[in-house]
């Protein structure tokens, strides 16, 4: 097993997630499979799941991602990456737990964009 084996499942995952072909992505997730929302605090169990809510989110055309950045190892690895049907826009942070090839365990956060305070105008620079 590679020292990048969790790297090349997420790729995938989300080479995946792009067709917008959400049973698909079965392929890649373990039959025990979990992702929690922390945030929201929600948890989806089962490949089914994931598609279906996947299918039913409301969206304004075909999803696109687009992965910022991946790194892992052997069993665990972490993307940032843009999501968009054209219209909304979001990122999302994912934690991924694989074993034996396959996504077991995924922890997403969905962090929303904000205005930085004022206070610290003169320490920072703006990023685009």
């Amino acid at each position: 097993m590679s020292n990048t084996a969790a790297v090349e499942v997420i790729r995938k995952f989300w080479c995946l997630m792009s067709t917008n072909d959400f049973h698909s992505v079965a392929e890649v997730l373990a039959p025990e499979f979990v992702l929690e929302w922390p945030q929201s605090k929600e948890r989806i169990r089962g490949a089914e799941r994931f598609a279906r809510m996947n299918q039913e989110y409301p969206a304004h055309g075909r999803w696109q991602f687009s992965i910022n950045r991946l790194v892992g190892g052997v069993s665990e690895a972490v993307s940032d990456v843009t999501v968009t049907d054209g219209v909304q826009v979001a990122r999302a942070i994912s934690f991924f737990t694989v074993a034996e090839g396959k996504i077991a365990r995924l922890v997403e956060f969905w962090p929303e964009p904000y205005a930085a305070p004022s206070n610290r105008a003169h320490l920072v620079e703006v990023m685009e």
